[in-house]
């Protein structure tokens, strides 16, 4: 195989980068503290969301959200049979039930799907924004909100009967930045939650965020505080605070978690924050390019960039190529892979992994979840891409299609 010369998504470091994490390790506080502090605060300004709460994965935040929610055995929560495998897994962890629903033709979950799966037993729905591009989040929250719906809701925590509707919980793990109808696309959800792993736009290595926009009567910074003293194992105190002189007491007063980001991974995140409006513009112009060179060809399906009421984050550009097989699309793959160029699929749907078909999840129920999936080849996108890497790249995937045809 042919060594790779166009990576798929390398993460963005330079030398603001590398010197904002030199000066913490100069510092000598790495674990969470002051860097954590001002990346909170640097997303918040960033999507208009004034609680945020940093942790060490998307998947550790969802887990903090639900345990939160009183999610036990026997509830259901609504998540999209297209996305991965974290979506689902957190409500396993719970002993809950996943109750998968199909998309649509823009990767996203459907609303009449989630309106059609909602039982006596559905306490939350996670909408997945897919490549950056975001749910329809309005139509969800009309049907969450809607008498018929709210008829059924069953509370069984304090948390759910005080909401009193099914709860919305976004997982933007690809979508900072997305916009819908003029502002982020995290303030239409009850609460939001980002991924910084290593290669999604805004990477801290590992990480993510919670973002709280719960309507009244919940107060969302009190909110904030006790999940921050549950993702440092129910302790009254941080580190940083113990570490001050005489600061050393602390208590112990809820069964917590330990999923605290450290200000090392914060201060990766930090600086590339600063400049992510460049960065997210530079990620557009790739789009758009790809867009131009790839619109001259019938045998292409172009991934959802703007249109009236949204834009994405583009962070992938899932490039569908029409009337093929799952297998032509592999020969594909391989035939662009050797020519030096890593591509990859977003994702393998949940009912088609193992461990959902043996439980009982099949792929037949989800028809246009497997038709985006048979025909899907995601291309790279990221600021470091030329306008010459990119037309290398759409010569090869239209050589690869063209002979495999």
């Amino acid at each position: 195989m042919k060594k790779t010369i166009i990576p798929f998504s390398p993460p963005y470091i330079d030398d603001d980068i590398i010197d904002n994490v030199i000066d913490t390790l100069r510092s000598g506080w790495i674990t969470t503290g002051p860097k954590v502090k001002l990346l909170e605060k640097a997303i918040s300004e960033y999507t208009g969301i004034q609680d945020v709460l940093c942790v060490n994965s998307w998947t550790s935040g969802a887990l903090l959200i639900l345990k939160w929610l009183g999610i036990k055995e026997g509830d259901e929560v609504i998540v999209p049979a297209y996305t991965y495998s974290a979506t689902a897994l957190v409500v396993l962890n719970f002993g809950a039930k996943p109750v998968m629903v199909d998309v649509n033709n823009e990767f996203v979950i459907s609303p009449e799907g989630i309106k059609k799966a909602i039982t006596s037993k559905t306490k939350a729905v996670i909408p997945v924004d897919f490549g950056g591009w975001p749910c329809d989040y309005r139509s969800i929250s009309d049907i969450i909100t809607s008498p018929e719906v709210i008829t059924k809701f069953r509370p069984e925590s304090d948390i759910q009967s005080k909401l009193g509707r099914i709860m919305i919980i976004g997982d933007s793990a690809h979508s900072f930045g997305a916009l819908q109808y003029g502002k982020p696309a995290v303030t239409i959800s009850d609460i939001s939650i980002f991924s910084f792993h290593a290669v999604k736009n805004i990477t801290t290595a590992e990480g993510g965020a919670i973002c709280l926009n719960l309507p009244k009567p919940f107060v969302n910074a009190n909110i904030a505080k006790y999940l921050r003293m549950m993702s440092l194992n129910g302790q009254t105190k941080d580190a940083l605070s113990k570490s001050a002189a005489g600061g050393w007491k602390y208590d112990i007063i809820l069964p917590g978690m330990k999923i605290n980001m450290p200000d090392i991974c914060a201060a990766v995140g930090l600086a590339q924050l600063k400049k992510y409006n460049v960065l997210l513009a530079m990620r557009h112009k790739i789009f758009e390019l790809y867009s131009k060179l790839l619109n001259r060809y019938e045998f292409f399906e172009l991934p959802p960039h703007k249109n009236d009421n949204q834009a994405s984050s583009c962070h992938l550009y899932a490039l569908r190529v029409k009337n093929i097989t799952e297998s032509q699309r592999d020969k594909i793959i391989d035939k662009i892979t050797k020519s030096g160029i890593a591509v990859n699929v977003h994702f393998i749907p949940m009912p088609m992994l193992k461990l959902f078909k043996d439980m009982g999840y099949n792929i037949k129920d989800f028809p246009i979840t497997y038709d985006n999936y048979s025909r899907e080849i995601s291309l790279p996108i990221y600021p470091q891409l030329s306008n010459y890497q990119i037309r290398i790249i759409v010569k090869q995937v239209v050589r690869a299609v063209a002979e495999v045809l």
